[in-house]
């Protein structure tokens, strides 16, 4: 079978061929269609993630979308998503035309969105929409800043905010069409960011456009995150996800005491299959009827090398998806 192969850390995968996989008991083989090339698949291959610097070769996708060829839980021919620990644990992913994944893990689909579109979505569209309303703990009618609103988890939050009930949602971002997206996907305001941002400037700018906030999504921390903080209301939550913009924010003990503030922080890895299965239901509903999408780019595997350096270099309006 063909297959994505990352040799070295830091450099882009190429195509290859090599055997198939075999399950083991709890495992089922999946022909796979479409895999998405994400900010962990990029870290994971650094080298320099968290998880320490992954033995190599390997075939690098931490998520596809595909059908079942053989499962003792899931029919022949059901179409699924699955997550895989390619890069944080031994073991292949799915940039593969074949791949082994734990029969617990595979999500069946509806089939209601074209596989490509779904795996654009996929972890990320998991992440804002568990964050905002599994973590965050959304209320219909409060009021949401999105972080990082032009980046692929933030594009989902904006919408995905007002499908669960948001009363006002707000973007805040970089990229100089980072505003006009957001007015797109009808954003209340959007709070421009600056690289020489410092926290009070930053907190001020944000004021003047949201006010107080009842919910920040944050994938950025750092400067932006700081400056969220002092835009919370009484009760207000932040979740952090990410941390793009920097490791580290400060906030005032006075300040999210005083109002019962809250700070809290998010991984897909913590999801239960349960959870994990409710909200790509939920995703899947609402892309299929046009309420959640993001935009994305496919590469054939022949030029899986060109799209991992585009995805990394910024080049790609939105994810690449890798399809087999």
């Amino acid at each position: 079978m063909r297959a994505a192969h990352l040799h070295t850390c830091g450099e882009p995968p190429h195509p290859v061929e090599q055997d198939e996989p075999v399950p083991g008991d709890g495992q089922a083989l999946v022909a796979v269609t479409a895999a998405p090339i994400t900010p962990l698949d990029l870290l994971c291959a650094s080298g320099t993630s968290y998880f320490g610097e992954p033995a190599t070769p390997y075939v690098p996708g931490v998520q596809g979308v595909g059908t079942v060829l053989s499962s003792a839980e899931h029919a022949t021919g059901t179409r699924v998503w699955f997550p895989t620990t390619a890069g944080m644990a031994p073991g292949d992913g799915a940039m593969a035309e074949r791949a082994v994944v734990a029969d617990a893990d595979l999500v069946p689909l509806t089939g209601s969105v074209d596989d490509v579109h779904l795996a654009a979505l996929g972890l990320s569209a998991i992440a804002a929409w568990t964050a905002l309303t599994l973590t965050g703990g959304l209320s219909t009618g409060e009021r949401v800043l999105v972080l990082g609103s032009s980046g692929v988890v933030g594009t989902v939050a904006l919408q995905a905010a007002r499908i669960a009930g948001a009363g006002a949602v707000f973007g805040a971002a970089l990229e100089p069409t980072a505003a006009e997206r957001a007015a797109d996907l009808g954003a209340d305001g959007f709070v421009p960011l600056q690289r020489d941002d410092d926290v009070a400037t930053l907190a001020a700018r944000m004021r003047d456009v949201v006010g107080e906030v009842d919910l920040v999504l944050d994938p950025l921390c750092g400067v932006p995150a700081s400056a969220a903080l002092l835009c919370l209301a009484p009760h207000g939550r932040l979740v952090n996800l990410g941390g793009s913009a920097g490791d580290t924010a400060t906030f005032s003990s006075a300040h999210l005491r005083s109002g019962a503030r809250r700070v809290l922080g998010y991984t897909n890895n913590d999801l239960t299959a349960g959870e994990r299965r409710a909200a790509m239901a939920a995703i899947e509903e609402h892309a299929a009827a046009g309420r959640l999408a993001v935009p994305h780019e496919a590469f054939t595997l022949e030029h899986v090398g060109e799209a991992w350096a585009r995805q990394q270099g910024g080049e790609v309006h939105g994810r690449a998806v890798v399809t087999l």
